[in-house]
């Protein structure tokens, strides 16, 4: 089996693994609640080829590949006798994050002020 042979069937693999179940979780069920986790799942793949002769040899060729899967849960479904909600799950770490890019940008704005202000005559 060739190098672009084992590629393409990690790719097939890859693409068995892109179900509704990435993005779905398995229900649970806590009294008359049922809870379906939801995430956010992204697929991404690269390949490369080459062929010909390079101007010092009589033969040339090539190839290349990857790629890569992320997932990060987002929400949770709730589904009661009264209806069905989303609930989203808030991200801590881009929350904190956001917060030390205001604070960076407020003691930013702050010093250039006091510059102003302050600075040589």
């Amino acid at each position: 089996m060739s190098s672009v042979d084992r590629l393409f069937d990690s790719f097939d693999d890859l693409k068995q693994s892109a179900q509704v179940n990435a993005v779905f979780g398995q229900p649970q069920t806590v009294g008359e609640r049922t809870i379906i986790p939801i995430a956010q799942v992204s697929y991404g793949f690269g390949l490369g080829f080459g062929e010909g002769t390079s101007p010092d040899e009589d033969t040339g060729t090539g190839a290349g590949g990857g790629g890569g899967v992320s997932a990060r849960p987002i929400g949770v479904l709730v589904v009661t006798p009264d209806g069905t909600q989303v609930e989203s799950i808030v991200d801590e770490g881009q929350l904190a994050l956001a917060g030390m890019a205001l604070t960076a940008w407020a003691v930013f704005l702050i010093a250039r002020a006091l510059v102003k202000i302050f600075g040589p005559k």
